[in-house]
């Protein structure tokens, strides 16, 4: 009795080995990856190291940051904190405990104070910051411009009061992010507004934003390693011309449109015109600016209108980072006009190799964007340097 008792244990072990040993057998057996499945930028970086270490250091990558230290501008920190609208209202940046806020004083009376959760832009020119009131995402009412390294009163806000009550859309987030989840609610009446997921934000423009989903790419070069050509991706070299541009312009065609769909779902080889309502017929009649309106501005340009392939990519590799590098970008230019004519003061100047863009691509004055320094009813232009590439006879003086 007691062997018959010993062989059922020893039989029932065998059994649940087998069954063990074959799941270990189906592991890698994955369940079907769906055709819009999202990997995660991180997935990329197994097979892509290079490509994608270069790119954490890209504008894009950096347009919506969490903000998780008291580093607010990564880089010299103005040498006031105050920002005062008169004698008796101020705002401050002030170091608390649990992160960095701004704290508005009335009278020399705390009124309110409100934490940095994230900021928004690349932090070249300038950021823009908000904190999240629950669902709601905010901006605050202070922007960070380092061209004066100051605090400035933040783009369209009001100069004789302090504002915390300006949302901050999905909309502004489709151009600044790669991904947030929206639950439209009704906020009165005859109005709507929008709760965010917080959890659900994907910070910055990340690889997927441009390349597509690549939850099927990913695991179907994990599970054959030993093809190297690139499968379930969307590759920008069989794009059209005019796709390859729609994939930048969904970003960078303003903010002035109506539009149909969220941009969130755009991928690469789609239609703008899907997404923006009357999009090319619109922008045609639009004063364009040099905030958002490159797509716009490129187009009427002499160099892209004769040229047959010529994309935003001509001169824009979006993984490196060349912000400011005119000397490069001028080498660019002349690959295609080694034979232009220019004047002996520009030859003499040695700026025909050098610095093409200052000349063809001047700085301009946006007409959405300014800002406002402390104690003062004077405007400060914001500078961005325009994509209608030209003649422009004051940049040349």
């Amino acid at each position: 009795m007691r062997g018959k008792k010993r062989l059922l244990v020893v039989f029932v072990c065998l059994v649940t080995l087998v069954i063990v040993f074959a799941k270990c057998m189906d592991f890698q057996k994955r369940e079907p990856v769906k055709k819009d499945a999202v990997a995660g930028a991180e997935t990329c970086r197994k097979c892509h190291t290079s490509i994608y270490d270069a790119y954490l250091h890209n504008p894009h990558h950096n347009t919506t940051q969490a903000i998780t230290t008291d580093d607010l501008t990564h880089g010299q920190m103005p040498g006031s904190n105050v920002y005062e609208f008169n004698d008796r209202l101020k705002l401050v940046v002030e170091k608390r405990e649990g992160g960095m806020y701004q704290v508005a004083y009335f009278d020399g009376k705390e009124t309110i104070a409100r934490k940095f959760d994230l900021a928004i832009g690349s932090g070249k020119r300038a950021y823009t910051y908000g904190y999240w009131e629950g669902s709601r995402l905010n901006q605050l009412p202070l922007s960070y411009f380092r061209q004066v390294n100051q605090w400035a009163n933040s783009p369209g806000f009001p100069t004789n009061m302090v504002y915390f009550e300006r949302p901050i859309g999905s909309r502004c987030l489709e151009c600044h992010a790669s991904f947030v989840d929206k639950t439209v609610v009704q906020t009165g009446a005859l109005t709507v507004g929008e709760d965010l997921d917080a959890k659900s934000l994907v910070y910055g423009i990340d690889c997927e934003r441009c390349h597509g989903p690549a939850g099927q790419h990913v695991a179907f070069h994990l599970d054959s390693p030993e093809v190297k050509k690139a499968k379930y991706i969307v590759l920008y070299q069989n794009l059209t011309r005019k796709q390859k541009n729609d994939a930048c312009a969904i970003c960078h065609s303003g903010n002035d449109v109506t539009v149909d769909r969220s941009t969130f779902a755009f991928k690469p080889g789609d239609n703008l015109s899907d997404y923006y309502r009357n999009s090319r017929a619109t922008f045609a009649k639009l004063e364009e600016d040099v905030h958002g309106n490159q797509s716009q501005m490129l187009a009427k340009s002499k160099c892209f209108i004769q040229s047959k392939d010529m994309t935003c990519n001509s001169c824009h590799n979006t993984h490196e980072e060349l912000k400011g590098n005119l000397s490069i970008y001028s080498q660019r230019c002349v690959s295609c006009h080694q034979t232009q004519k220019h004047s002996v003061e520009t030859l003499r100047k040695g700026m025909l190799k050098t610095n093409c863009i200052d000349c063809h691509m001047p700085k301009q004055t946006s007409k959405l964007i300014s800002f406002q320094a402390a104690r003062t009813t004077k405007v400060s232009p914001y500078l961005l340097r325009t994509h209608h590439i030209a003649i422009y006879t004051s940049a040349g003086k």
